[in-house]
């Protein structure tokens, strides 16, 4: 075997530190194959390397946790009467970047593989979505490319997409950020572990051919985006969703018998990855020989092999002597069944072409936790801090016709409905979406068998982060969990998908630290433990980083499906009310940013003892069932939310707005830990009296068809409906 030279590891993405680093682990210097092997597992993507120190500290404990961070595949939780849910999300931002509609298909197929290798029925997808400026070209093709993708693989999947968030700046221009999250459900007992052990047993590789797309593409979702880097398309996977329904359908087949030692999805780093952490976990090694691995291309090379990310694929270790029961699954739906290696005894993966051994390495060696570094990055706080702080409201003008502001405001990209990008999705595929034609603040999908729902939400305002990422790393676990209560559902744990740039920018790792303490601190207060999720390093051009984006993914229980909340007003004279406080603050807003053109301000008005009780209170009324409407305010303040709450059944809303608030905060400002009710008017002296020592504003009441602020007609709602909703069409064209 010749060995590696430092040009060829440097190359590869690999540090002359790090192959020094090799040369220790293997008392030799690595081959090309091995320094391969290694580049891709001592990437940021599969390594965490700059990012494990503060991923530590997020809070995983909980008595609900079945699988905490870092255990599986993805995060599993108990939801009671013998059921769990499995749940997952992940970032697709660099291959979508690339080439948009197989980035955003492949990203959907690799989460949801996530969920079913662990013996999960995925039951719906989620996304979150965030490109450039939507008036230009570029940003329109990368739009439709990924839209297309998701619902082009859902759909021939068969698994709903039931929920998801859109928004458009410009700083996401050159790198879109593409997140996929999955849930799932497996009677408890019956999940699959990423692990292998049993010398002596068998090792398959099942689903698709091995080829030549996504070679590298761990290495190259930890590099920044440039103007080369359509050049690395092979780094960008392509998906077969046909392949992955047949897939899960044989993997759920599998659950059933007694055959398996583990399972693990082939996404980042391929073979590599699943047989070095499966072998890592269980403290075996493997002979692997690539000569029997079903290739799509003649005469590959072994690390083209070892790297490759093609999709629809699984590493199975079966048991000795039940190898028949595998393949006669497999057979049955015909998908490829290839035995490939064995289990051995000793922690060391070899893997052999023919009779060439081509690579030898220490399974601990190559994985997070093990051998991969651990770097602890020097960070700063940002320059533009400074600005900031030199926001000051007085020095903003009260626009003189709110009317008029607000019409431009439901109209913004951010804000307008997105239902040209919804209705290319298939929300009603399989049974389990129960929301749809009754809008929530969150997704609710019924757990088949029981009564159960499972409410699920992506959330966060990227702004709010890069304004103050401690604060808006809280917010953005906060808002996660105000629309899980929104739809009646308890909070219950968190995934999240962690998108920044540069982490050797001290300035970007500032943001991601404390963005991660705002995380910490909220997670902990609404005891909601992290399961897991991805880093995504590296997402910015040359013209600098995305604002730092700290996905959530929640999911929270309903006992019974059918006290779900809604969103939409229910009948005209219901009373409409404010739960929570009106603040002085437009910072941060869609409005202050957008229309006023303040592009730096702090966030939002946000406490996190005031959130907490908030929620607690509006889930007492749903559970008491005093109210009949629920939905917090979010981006475009208190005038947008109500207008949602009204458009769905054609009804409208007559209010007055509180003296001693500025107006355009009152109407459009974004302070946090605020939620609009309505309730029956037989109900409002139970209401009122549940109340007592809570802050609350009654606002006015729901009308036939018409929008009245301060009793000054806005309006037909049929209008503004339509203004809602058509904008971004004609936006996109």
């Amino acid at each position: 075997m010749q060995e590696a030279t430092l040009e060829q590891a440097i190359k590869l993405g690999l540090s002359a530190e790090e192959f020094e680093a090799i040369k220790k682990v293997l008392n030799r210097t690595p081959n090309f194959t091995e320094t391969a092997m290694y580049s891709v597992m001592w990437s940021e993507h599969c390594s965490y390397k700059n990012s494990i120190k503060w991923l530590k500290t997020l809070p995983k404990e909980g008595s609900k946790v079945l699988a905490k961070a870092g255990e599986e595949n993805a995060g599993l939780i108990d939801i009671g009467d013998g059921w769990a849910c499995s749940f997952k999300i992940e970032s697709h931002n660099h291959p979508s970047a690339i080439e948009p509609f197989q980035g955003a298909a492949t990203g959907v197929g690799g989460i949801h593989r996530d969920i079913f290798t662990m013996g999960a029925r995925p039951i719906a997808a989620l996304n979150s979505l965030r490109f450039g400026n939507i008036n230009d070209e570029k940003t329109k093709h990368l739009l439709q490319g990924v839209v297309k993708g998701i619902g082009h693989y859902g759909n021939c999947f068969g698994v709903p997409t039931v929920a998801g968030e859109v928004y458009f700046e410009d700083c996401y221009s050159t790198n879109p950020l593409v997140n996929a999250m999955s849930v799932g459900v497996v009677k408890t007992g019956k999940t699959i572990s990423a692990t292998s052990y049993g010398p002596g047993n068998s090792v398959f590789i099942v689903g698709s051919d091995t080829g030549k797309d996504g070679i590298g593409g761990a290495s190259f979702a930890s590099a920044d985006i440039n103007e080369d880097s359509a050049k690395d398309l092979p780094a960008v996977q392509v998906g077969d969703p046909f392949q992955e329904k047949k897939l899960l359908e044989a993997c759920m087949e599998l659950v059933e018998t007694d055959a398996i030692i583990g399972m693990q999805d082939m996404g980042a780093a391929g073979i590599t990855c699943s047989t070095s952490e499966m072998s890592a976990k269980g403290e075996h090694g493997m002979d692997i020989y690539l000569h029997k691995v079903p290739t799509r291309q003649k005469d590959m090379k072994p690390w083209e092999m070892l790297l490759s990310e093609s999709q629809e694929r699984m590493l199975i270790v079966v048991k000795k002597g039940k190898e028949k029961i595998v393949t006669d699954i497999f057979d049955k739906w015909d998908i490829h069944c290839e035995e490939i290696g064995v289990v051995t005894k000793d922690p060391i993966l070899k893997f052999y072409m023919h009779d060439e051994l081509v690579a030898e390495v220490p399974t601990e060696s190559l994985v997070l936790g093990g051998g991969a570094p651990v770097y602890d990055r020097p960070y700063t706080q940002p320059s533009y801090f400074e600005e900031r702080d030199r926001f000051d409201i007085n020095h903003i003008e009260i626009p003189a016709d709110l009317q008029s502001v607000a019409r431009q405001l439901v109209s913004l990209p951010n804000i307008a409905s997105k239902r040209w990008i919804y209705n290319q999705y298939d929300s009603m595929v399989g049974t389990a979406n129960a929301s749809t034609n009754l809008p929530s603040d969150s997704a609710v999908v019924w757990v088949r068998e029981t009564m159960k729902g499972i409410a699920c939400t992506v959330d966060c305002n990227s702004r709010y982060v890069h304004a103050d990422p401690y604060q808006g790393g809280m917010i953005a676990v906060c808002e996660a969990a105000r629309n899980i209560i929104c739809s009646g559902a308890t909070p219950a744990a968190i995934t999240n998908c962690l998108n920044f740039g540069n982490p050797y920018n001290p300035e970007v790792y500032y943001q991601f630290v404390y963005a991660l303490k705002g995380m910490s601190d909220a997670c902990i207060k609404l005891d909601t433990p992290v399961t897991g999720g991805n880093v995504s390093f590296y997402n910015q051009s040359p013209d600098g980083a995305v604002y730092p984006t700290p996905t959530i993914g929640m999911v929270g229980m309903l006992e019974d499906i059918q006290l779900r909340m809604t969103m939409d007003f229910k009948e005209e004279k219901d009373l409409i009310y404010l739960v929570g406080q009106s603040k002085n603050c437009i910072a941060s807003s869609e409005y202050l940013h957008k229309l006023k053109q303040v592009t730096l301000s702090p966030a939002p008005s946000f406490n996190l003892d005031e959130e907490y009780a908030v929620q607690q209170q509006v889930l007492k009324l749903i559970q008491q069932k005093l109210i009949v409407s629920a939905h917090d305010i979010a981006e475009g303040g208190l005038f947008v939310t109500l207008l949602e709450s009204a458009k769905q059944r054609g009804l409208g809303f007559d209010i007055t707005s509180e003296s001693d608030i500025r107006k355009d905060a009152f109407l459009f400002g974004e302070s946090q830990s605020r939620i609009i009710v309505s309730v029956k008017p037989g109900m409002i002296e139970a209401f009122e009296s549940a109340m007592v020592g809570q802050a609350m504003a009654f606002l006015g009441t729901v009308t036939k068809n018409t929008i009245d602020i301060d009793g000054e007609s806005w309006g037909l709602t049929s209008e503004w409906a339509a203004l809602y909703d058509e904008a971004l069409e004609k936006m996109i064209g």
